[in-house]
């Protein structure tokens, strides 16, 4: 399949490219050494990505989104990957559940959201529900015209970022063949509403500046009318999600794929060892071959994924195999990296080991690379029956 741009779409990945080039990877360094990003940045990079018509690139236009396609968003995540994913950040795709915003929610939290106004983060893993979403065990009770929350959430990325939260909650239970299942609901809920509260988790080796949190929610109290969409159903604003957030994840770990391919071909042309650059030496050099054929397989499988979303044809598998190939196909290559580039890289000196270790993540979040296995399984053996 062709997958060249037409002249709209490449002026969209040059823009970006010149962004991330520009406003982004100059940074990357210092948030690596403060874990944080440094005070002014953020709002520096929203006001520049704002100007530059990058921010809500994924929202759509009569929303006041960049509007982009597929197609265009696939490549302008994967030329966001190449760089911090602290960083990358800052220029907003806001979680497309919120297009289920109805009435006063619309202008309280997803037009406030495009505009950069707000901003968002997801709240669904649990300490005992992390792959198995089911099974959460924070609750939402209706009363009268509220909702009374009580529960925990880990792993919560940017949520101390983030001015409210799409927290997704069990509200019931019904029987199925399996037995009884949680009825999941999803939920708008303010950073200061009282009963909820945020704290800074655990660090993690992956994305520094970047942070994990949790969330408690005690007799948190938040009106009816903060529900995103029906009672019971959200479960299927999540399913619908978690396609364009695995696509991302595999665009995002092609870019960064071809940044570290990129770095690697370079030192081995210009590293000397026997008299000879160690890119000559068969081993080396059969590396770089592997490491190439999976950047190219990575960005074929992502980009037919965007192309069947386009035309409103991707499935859950398609998906799936879009994010662990390129999830997997990442950690390979940059593992190989540090191996091409010997000591050196394991030194902070050079970023191949923070590549190392953000490529990691990338098989666990958004679904674990068992989790689509198990998607993609399924999808082969239930029209057989099985």
């Amino acid at each position: 399949m062709d997958f060249s741009l037409d002249i709209e779409q490449q002026a969209v990945a040059d823009t970006v490219r010149q962004f991330v080039e520009r406003e982004l990877m100059p940074y990357e360094d210092e948030v690596e050494r403060l874990d944080e990003l440094p005070e002014g940045l953020t709002e520096q990079i929203r006001t520049r990505a704002l100007d530059a018509g990058l921010y809500a690139a994924n929202m759509p236009e009569e929303l006041g989104g960049g509007g982009l396609d597929p197609i265009s968003l696939t490549f302008a995540e994967r030329e966001f990957g190449k760089t911090s994913f602290a960083l990358q950040m800052l220029v907003a795709r806001p979680s497309n559940i919120l297009e289920a915003c109805e009435g006063e929610q619309r202008e309280r939290y997803l037009l406030p959201t495009v505009r950069g106004e707000r901003h968002d983060c997801l709240a669904m893993t649990e300490p005992g529900a992390g792959s198995d979403v089911r099974s959460m065990s924070t609750r939402a009770v209706r009363d009268g015209d509220d909702y009374i929350i009580n529960g925990t959430k880990h792993f919560i990325s940017h949520a101390d970022a983030a001015d409210f939260v799409i927290l997704f909650a069990a509200t019931g239970t019904e029987e199925t063949p399996r037995g009884p299942r949680n009825l999941i609901t999803a939920f708008l809920v303010d950073k200061d509403t009282p009963g909820f509260e945020i704290t800074r988790g655990s660090a993690s080796v992956s994305h520094r500046g970047y942070h994990q949190c949790e969330l408690s929610f005690v007799d948190c109290r938040i009106p009816a009318a903060q529900r995103l969409g029906e009672e019971g159903h959200g479960f299927d604003l999540m399913d619908e999600w978690l396609g364009a957030s695995r696509l991302s994840v595999a665009a995002t770990s092609v870019g960064r794929s071809r940044r570290v391919l990129d770095m690697a071909v370079r030192w081995a042309a210009e590293r000397e060892q026997f008299g000879q650059t160690i890119g000559r030496f068969q081993g080396v050099g059969f590396q770089l071959a592997d490491m190439a054929t999976d950047v190219e397989a990575a960005e074929l499988l992502t980009m037919q994924a965007a192309s069947r979303l386009q035309h409103g044809r991707m499935s859950n598998r398609d998906a799936a195999m879009a994010k662990l190939f390129a999830s997997e196909a990442l950690g390979r290559i940059t593992d190989q990296a540090v191996q091409i580039f010997g000591g050196m890289g394991l030194m902070n000196e050079l970023p191949i080991e923070r590549f190392w270790r953000d490529a990691r993540v990338e098989r666990i979040w958004d679904g674990t690379s068992e989790i689509q296995r198990h998607i993609i399984s399924r999808s082969l053996l239930r029209p057989l029956g099985a």
